[in-house]
């Protein structure tokens, strides 16, 4: 479950990602399968070659990729989450989300 985030984020982030922009929408969920993570970043681009990349880049596998179209995306989580976000420079997430 996705909280914390508004309508008006999560539109623009479908926007970017449809047009093929890297997009990252952060929020908060809480899933029982990862205890002790309270946060995920959708880093989220529909050009699926990019977002490969994108991924590659950050020493990621693309095969976690979710391919749900419209929207494909990575999710990152725990300290990967931090740590990409700190070299995108979205201090504005890890500040909020309290990474």
């Amino acid at each position: 479950m996705a909280f914390g985030i508004s309508r008006q984020e999560l539109e623009k982030w479908k926007h970017e990602v449809k047009s093929g922009k890297l997009a990252y929408l952060t929020h908060y969920w809480i899933d029982p399968r990862f205890p002790g993570i309270t946060s995920v970043t959708k880093v989220g681009c529909s050009d699926l070659k990019r977002l490969r990349s994108w991924c590659i880049e950050h020493g990621l596998n693309p095969k976690y990729i979710h391919q749900r179209n419209p929207f494909p995306h990575f999710d990152l989580l725990g300290p990967k989450q931090k740590e990409i976000l700190q070299k995108e420079q979205l201090d504005e997430h890890i500040e909020r989300f309290r990474l």
